[in-house]
């Protein structure tokens, strides 16, 4: 999409972080942006400070990982501004926990809003951007941990599934002049370690059951985690990459070069275990 100005685009988890810096981009370029989070008031405080700035930006409430929800927020953009072109599904919790350490709730949580939200936000949109045949473009927050594993196991989970369905819908939709972009972001300034003050209470207690002879140095790590991310990568900095990325079509967007080694790493172990059995002649 090289021209922005004068689309639409509907961002989930927009109140704050990275979807607040995604819709700020976005609304400089002159793209009309619906606002979706669970947050009333921290949306609408987000929504009147962009507003000082002459923006045309509206607000939505919706929990992502209740379809009606989703479905209703995008009955009320068409209603507002007639269709939509962009389709940024941002909303994502950080849950997780190790080995052991998880429950039912913390991965029916967990999969619930990071992937199944992603899902119906292109089941509902994917279909409206297609029907006025202007084109557009669906981005989705994956993560570096989409692509690279380390410890937290439903949270993993949840971001390899966007990285597979961005990739799979790339090919899908580009027929259609619907481009696919998948962000990765790595630490971002983002309250993503205080997930759970949103966290709804069907799900009851999704707390990791940590060891206690561990409990200290996970502590710990929390902490040393929760550090890195209030100093992390501005938010409108990462904003302004996906803007970038949805004028370019950019296939996967990253913030930082700092896990490239890491990919690296992964990489390198598949293309050994292909290497291993290169020269071996399947039984069929």
């Amino acid at each position: 999409m090289k021209e922005l100005e004068g689309k639409v685009a509907f961002v989930t988890g927009a109140a704050s972080g990275i979807g607040l810096g995604i819709v700020e981009a976005l609304a400089q370029a002159g793209v009309k942006v619906m606002m979706c989070d669970i947050e009333k008031a921290p949306l609408e405080e987000a929504a009147a400070a962009l507003r000082q700035t002459n923006v045309d930006v509206e607000t939505v409430i919706a929990d992502v990982s209740i379809k009606a929800q989703l479905q209703a927020g995008a009955d009320e953009t068409i209603k507002k501004y007639g269709k939509v072109h962009i389709l940024v599904n941002n909303a994502g919790v950080g849950g997780g926990g190790g080995y052991g350490a998880w429950n039912d709730n913390t991965w029916n949580w967990t999969l619930d809003v990071n992937l199944f939200g992603v899902i119906y936000g292109v089941e509902i949109f994917g279909p409206l951007i297609e029907q006025h045949g202007e084109g557009g473009q669906i981005v989705s927050t994956a993560s570096i941990a989409g692509l690279w594993s380390g410890n937290g196991a439903p949270y993993n989970v949840s971001k390899y599934g966007v990285v597979g369905l961005s990739e799979g819908l790339r090919l899908e939709l580009a027929p259609k002049n619907i481009g696919v972009s998948v962000l990765c972001p790595g630490i971002i300034r983002t309250k993503i370690m205080d997930s759970e003050r949103n966290m709804p209470e069907r799900f009851g207690d999704t707390r990791p059951q940590l060891d206690l002879s561990i409990d200290a140095d996970a502590e710990e790590f929390m902490a040393a985690f929760r550090a890195r991310i209030e100093a992390g990568i501005d938010p409108l900095y990462v904003g302004e990459l996906v803007r970038e990325g949805i004028e370019k079509d950019w296939d996967y967007i990253f913030t930082d070069n700092e896990f490239e080694p890491m990919i690296d790493m992964r990489f390198g172990a598949i293309k050994a275990a292909f290497a291993r059995i290169r020269d071996r002649e399947p039984r069929r």
